[in-house]
């Protein structure tokens, strides 16, 4: 594969996993005016978000076992046509209960591109070139934080909220021709994947069964769910506690996103040197100290708009080094079962974000602190779940009881 192929092919697989991060950060500075328009309370509105977060989570249950009888791109195509539909809807909507079926819909329809672009690494990438193309498909979600907050800012500012759904589903549509024309096809159609209810739940349990899948989809699903607390507050804290505009907003956003490209572009050369085991436990503790300052320093009112913005900033650099090596440890077990390894470790990260943000929204109390007290807890349990899972593996390696557990050992 020349490298200009293999940079187009990761591009587009890395869209693919942008299209739900692209559909929560883009609308997120049109969430006070949303709120007005609708007659509603941004609380509200933000339900909107926790009811795309658990379609995802939920989508990518069913997406999986179609993945593998159908192949990649039959279900990418019939995903992203709902998303398409489900974006018209959103831009059509007059209340606040419709827009929240809405973004459950786009986010059912969405959520195909997530599990899709990790079963297409496993199929098209040798095992030891996966936590790399990880890093860059990360690289290429972390870029639209940057650009897309700032976009929405400005497209509700100058037009008005429902074009956010309009241009997501353009979007949307010029991926689709991306797929049809330079896509590879990844793994055929598997006949023997059977979508009867009891097939798939011993596919899923054949998944969950593997230690090293279950140890490193918790912790790192838990761990990687902080930003969601992050997204799920920060228009609120940023917009009316700080009081900065839309447009400012999108700015912050966008810089607090490179945090996230930096890192993962550290974690392109840490891997020369050191295991993805490794990076994955250094990260979580010190995120998990960073962590705790944030919670200090939030109760304590240490924190200005500027002190505030550094410390996330230094917290969120440990994403685009968690993610990817969790995601390469989770998946590297599997040949067969890809589609369903990705999907169970998709849905459990977007799980864990939609219930992280759910509560973000229920302890809203005008301050930081929900958001920051979240974001400390995800990164303090992913490490805890680490270790135990851990421990526990080779207390069985020990008895004889699991016979390679050498990859997940610390």
């Amino acid at each position: 594969m020349s490298r200009k192929r293999y940079s187009f092919i990761i591009l587009i697989l890395g869209s693919l996993a942008t299209i739900s991060p692209f559909s929560i950060d883009m609308y997120l500075p049109g969430f006070p005016t949303i709120a007005k328009d609708l007659h509603t309370t941004i609380d509200k509105v933000q339900l909107s978000l926790t009811s795309y977060l658990v379609g995802i989570c939920l989508g990518q249950i069913l997406y999986g076992p179609l993945l593998d009888r159908f192949g990649r791109k039959i279900p990418l195509y019939v995903g992203l046509g709902l998303y398409m539909l489900a974006s018209i809807g959103c831009a059509m909507t007059s209340t606040v209960d419709s827009l929240i079926l809405m973004r459950f819909l786009q986010a059912m329809g969405g959520c195909v591109g997530l599990v899709a672009s990790q079963a297409l690494v496993s199929d098209i990438f040798p095992s030891n070139k996966r936590a790399e193309v990880f890093s860059m498909i990360t690289l290429v979600i972390a870029v639209s934080p940057m650009i897309a907050p700032t976009v929405g800012g400005y497209v509700t500012m100058g037009f008005s909220w429902h074009w956010l759904f309009i241009i997501l589903a353009g979007i949307v549509s010029i991926m689709i021709a991306g797929i049809y024309f330079f896509l590879p096809t990844g793994q055929m159609p598997d006949r023997s994947v059977s979508l009867k209810p009891k097939s798939v739940m011993g596919s899923y349990f054949t998944v969950i069964s593997q230690p090293q899948f279950l140890i490193y989809t918790l912790a790192g699903g838990l761990a990687t769910a902080a930003p969601f607390a992050y997204i799920s507050g920060s228009s609120d804290v940023f917009m009316n506690i700080y009081k900065v505009s839309a447009q400012q907003y999108g700015w912050i956003f966008g810089l607090l996103a490179f945090a996230m490209i930096g890192s993962t572009q550290l974690n392109h050369f840490l891997l020369k040197k050191y295991k993805s085991q490794e990076i994955i436990k250094i990260t979580l503790v010190y995120q998990s100290i960073v962590g705790i300052v944030l919670i200090a320093g939030v109760y304590n009112n240490w924190f200005g708009l500027y002190s505030l913005i550094a410390m996330m900033f230094i917290f969120l650099t440990g994403q685009g080094l968690t993610g990817p090596n969790t995601s390469a440890l989770s998946l590297a077990p599997f040949k067969k079962h890809t589609g369903s390894a990705s999907a169970l470790m998709g849905s459990w990260r977007m799980g864990a974000g939609a219930i992280i943000s759910g509560i973000v929204s229920f302890l809203h109390n005008n301050t930081a602190m929900p958001m920051v007290g979240m974001m400390a807890f995800c990164s303090i349990g992913g490490l805890v779940i680490l270790y135990l899972g851990n421990a526990t593996v080779l207390q069985r390696a020990s008895r004889g009881e699991v016979e390679d557990s050498v990859s997940v050992l610390l």
